[in-house]
């Protein structure tokens, strides 16, 4: 492990894995590798995020057509039906999206020792590396960025030891029809797994080139068995496919790469350390503590060495897991079949709580694996928009396997194809990066358009007093307390049709900017119901459900900036008088770190350090530092480590494209430390240091803007950056 400025940027154990759950991690954002570090029986999972397990028609699901019902509908809400959503469907069954799976493990087995001295398993935060020693044994693990391969070396005097490619993992299909493949090389050996999925013409195949050096290797099928070597090394690949793959092709481009570990790593590191190595958090930690292995520091929720490490440790994870895709449920790794939700792509909270820390904390790689799943799936919400609205633009689904956008995951109690608001969610992350960047990317303002040009065929009815009404309207996963699902002007939807518009005519100045504009200004206020909170549906009538993990309602405080203590205070203690009367709940780990991110936004650092303290409490976090969705390390997901870091700068620095935020809601257990890296809104780095008696916060612009100042105490200062000139801000306690 590696320690860069005090903080420990890894983890680890000092026993092997005994659960997947627990094997320390490594990923490019395609391939992943799930590490047990068992020196006489070692496995390495292989996942890759294009592994979804067909099922029936689920490759060729479409949204139903149901455009054509969609003006009985307004009418029937408009006219007071409560329930006539329910019924806005073609009468299909609940279809959830096709499973994310595991492909198979390298497996390595070596003569029986019990001596196991000197062990030690570790991730190293800034290379990837899983390590395992001992007596003598070294087993190096990384994915490498540069390569796209699975990378592992073996070290010891004498190695001997069968390798296999083992598809016999939790779950799998009885009837996966599996063929292996073992030939000699001039290296050592090639061996190959391929899996064929029931009742399809979809297949994956394994290809893994085994390499000794100093030793002998011969075959005893699927196993390559090495004797006598001096050090082995493994690069793995896998590919989905339909019909056949080219077993030789893919190991010919194996033998292509370099065969010295060393140049493996350097052409890996060259990436992964220097995006990993951006931003760092010192919470001034006790050295004792950040030497403690990350099983015996969880049990220290109060630690402030935990945060240091979960904070590393969520951004090194979710770096992981982006490239093709951004994270899954699962982020990029499990080891059962069976993933909980279909290890899915859940597009109303989960994919943007993970990913929320991306444009502050300097991953754009996130955004950009992230950008690359919603642009691929531009033609399917096109069909969404079409099929269910009968409009031009797109509409976002609430889930998707990676493969398909089209919207066909919902039932009567979760009618996600009523959800609206998706698009604008989706596409917000992008408008963060274009700012904090100062760019423009021209996908992104495509998008924008679109989402524009569904608003606009969309927003056709109106109230009494002339305000547009969205109708349908479904706030996730939630419904009002005396109505169904689907209902009227949920406060997400006017959040999102707001900002939508107004966003894309920033984009798009002329004609169609001043069209989209006066749409927006005709999309009602929130309203503040009898509780003083800022209701989640504005419709009059709508009685508030406060027991809900989801926080939909409160789109406007974060990640919008529609609402805030500084610009709308009634609104704000609107929202804030709502957040204190949400509940938890399932106790879901992506509810309270919603909540967190919430609270920091208004200011409340209470309300942060509770939110937090609830997941630290409930133990979350596995061994490997990877979480659960519940307490008590209950179903394997990436919510809870990902989401994180993005509430730990929340609390420290906020900006907005003309505001910079200091210390607005830093918990109480955290009065001094150091983060250094945060990218802001107005193209400035920032590197902050607070104690008790003061902060120092050194700005780096990139771009020459005129921003406004503000700290917790209340203040507010206006301040000219230049760039290129660094700019020193500095006080007595804020």
């Amino acid at each position: 492990m590696t320690a860069l400025t005090g903080p420990v940027h890894g983890t680890w154990e000092p026993h092997p894995a005994v659960r997947w759950e627990d094997g320390f991690l490594s990923g490019n954002g395609h391939h992943g590798a799930l590490v047990f570090g068992d020196p006489n029986a070692e496995r390495v999972i292989v996942t890759h995020h294009t592994l979804v397990r067909p099922s029936g028609d689920g490759e060729h699901r479409r949204p139903p057509w149901l455009a054509a019902r969609l003006p009985a509908l307004q009418d029937r809400l408009l006219a007071g039906d409560v329930s006539a959503a329910e019924h806005f469907t073609n009468g299909r069954p609940h279809q959830r999206v096709q499973p994310f799976h595991p492909a198979f493990q390298v497996s390595l087995v070596r003569p029986p020792d019990d001596d196991r001295g000197d062990y030690r398993r570790d991730v190293d935060f800034t290379t990837g590396v899983v390590r395992t020693t001992c007596a003598g044994w070294t087993s190096r693990v990384f994915v490498s960025r540069a390569d796209d391969v699975i990378v592992q070396h073996l070290m010891g005097p004498g190695l001997t030891l069968d390798v296999c490619l083992d598809h016999r993992l939790p779950g799998a299909p009885e009837a996966l029809a599996v063929g292996h493949g073992a030939v000699v090389t001039a290296e050592g050996a090639l061996l190959s797994l391929r899996a064929r999925y029931p009742d399809s013409d979809r297949a994956f195949t394994g290809v893994t080139l085994v390499a000794v050096t100093a030793g002998t290797t011969t075959l005893a099928p699927p196993r390559a068995h090495v004797e006598g070597a001096r050090s082995v090394l493994l690069l793995t690949r896998v590919r989905r496919h339909t019909g056949e793959l080219d077993v030789i092709a893919e190991g010919r481009a194996l033998r292509d790469l370099p065969t010295r570990y060393e140049e493996l790593l350097e052409r890996h590191t060259a990436l992964h350390r220097t995006a990993y190595r951006r931003v760092t958090l010192d919470l001034a930690a006790a050295p004792a503590e950040r030497a403690l292995p990350g099983s015996e520091l969880l049990k220290r929720p109060g630690s402030t060495a935990l945060l240091e490490r979960l904070f590393a440790a969520g951004r090194y994870h979710l770096l992981s897991a982006s490239g093709m895709f951004p994270p899954r449920l699962t982020g990029l790794w499990t080891g059962d079949w069976d993933t909980a939700w279909s290890g899915a792509f859940t597009n109303d909270a989960n994919l943007n709580l993970q990913t929320a820390c991306a444009a502050a904390a300097a991953l754009p790689e996130v955004t950009e694996a992230h950008a690359a799943l919603i642009h691929r799936q531009l033609p399917d919400w096109r069909e969404n928009a079409r099929a269910l609205f009968g409009t031009r633009g797109v509409v976002a689904p609430a889930h998707s396997d990676g493969e398909s956008g089209h919207a066909y995951h919902f039932s009567r109690e979760y009618p996600l194809h009523l959800w609206t608001a998706g698009a604008d969610w989706l596409l917000k992350p992008l408008v963060d990066h274009d700012e904090t960047h100062g760019t423009r990317d021209p996908r992104t303002a495509a998008a924008l358009a679109e989402v524009a040009l569904f608003y606009e065929d969309f927003l056709s009815r109106t109230d009494d007093a002339g305000h547009l009404v969205v109708v349908p309207s479904y706030s996730p996963e939630n419904r009002p307390a005396n109505a169904s699902w689907g209902t009227l002007n949920a406060a997400m939807d006017l959040s999102a049709a707001r900002h939508a518009l107004l966003t894309a005519a920033d984009y798009h100045p002329g004609q169609d900017a001043e069209r989209w504009r006066a749409l927006a200004d005709r999309i009602p206020p929130h309203r503040i119901n009898d509780d003083g909170a800022l209701a989640e549906w504005a419709w009059p009538g709508l009685t508030d459900s406060y027991d809900h993990r989801h926080l939909s309602h409160l789109y406007g405080v974060w990640p919008l900036d529609e609402i805030t203590p500084y610009d709308t205070p009634d609104l704000a203690t609107a929202a804030h008088r709502a957040l204190q009367l949400r509940g938890a709940e399932n106790d879901s780990a992506h509810g309270h770190l919603h909540h967190a991110l919430i609270a920091a936004r208004l200011g409340d650092g209470d309300r942060v350090a509770h939110a937090l303290g609830q997941v630290l409490d409930g133990d979350f976090f596995h061994a490997s530092l990877m979480s659960a969705h519940y307490p008590n390390r209950a179903v394997y997901n990436a919510d809870a480590a990902h989401t994180l870091p993005a509430v730990l700068i929340e609390t420290l620095v906020q900006s907005t494209p003309h505001r910079l935020v200091l210390l607005p809601a830093p918990p109480p257990a955290l009065p001094a430390g150091r983060l250094t890296g945060v990218r802001t809104r107005f193209g400035a780095e920032i590197d902050l240091t607070w104690a008790p008696d003061g902060a120092r916060a050194v700005l780096k612009p990139t771009r020459t803007v005129r921003i406004e100042v503000r700290t917790s105490s209340g203040d507010a200062e206006p301040l000219d950056l230049v760039a290129g000139e660094d700019h020193v801000l500095s006080k007595g306690a804020w």
